[in-house]
């Protein structure tokens, strides 16, 4: 089932459910979902606004997001990330710049693909039935890091170099 969306874009209320997916269809989907964002959050100024309807429309447009959502750099607490808009189980509140794979992206400013969360070093357990992650650091158009930008999985291994490319423009053009 689609509704019209914005621009003409048609948007699915259907989650893409848990098929496996080929390199080429997780590309593709990436490419609709980019649409899909851009259309919606199109004249949304507010920061929290867009946090919500980027983690919402991913976190539906994957069998295999089991967490997803950003967390926040905290202007009081500028090497400290508090956690913003997500879907999913509970989340971490706070977590330090270098502490798990969230502070570790924060720190380094480099995206981190975890394919076993439980052999990442200093691995922070939110929910322990997260085994694999993907965490981007999330820049807004002066190049200062905003936020990271989190997704779980409860499955090993589910993440890669097309979720990067997938994901990095979309940040990049909803944030940047």
């Amino acid at each position: 089932m689609s509704i019209p969306g914005v621009g003409g874009l048609v948007i699915s209320t259907m989650p893409f459910m848990c098929a496996p997916m080929t390199p080429e269809q997780k590309a593709d989907r990436y490419a609709e979902v980019a649409k899909e964002i851009a259309a919606v959050i199109d004249g949304e100024t507010n920061l929290i606004a867009r946090m919500a309807t980027v983690s919402n429309i991913l976190h539906h447009a994957f069998g295999h997001y089991f967490w997803t959502g950003f967390y926040i750099v905290d202007p009081e607490k500028p090497e400290e990330l508090v956690v913003g808009p997500y879907q999913g189980s509970m989340g971490c509140l706070r977590i330090p710049f270098g502490r798990g794979v969230c502070g570790a992206a924060a720190a380094s400013r480099e995206v981190q693909i975890v394919e076993d969360v439980h052999a990442f070093a200093g691995h922070i357990a939110c929910d322990a039935r997260s085994r694999s992650e993907i965490v981007l650091p999330v820049m807004n158009a002066a190049g200062e890091l905003i936020a990271v930008f989190d997704v779980d999985s409860d499955e090993k291994s589910m993440f890669d170099d097309i979720d990067r490319a997938g994901l990095e423009p979309i940040l990049s053009a909803a944030f940047g």
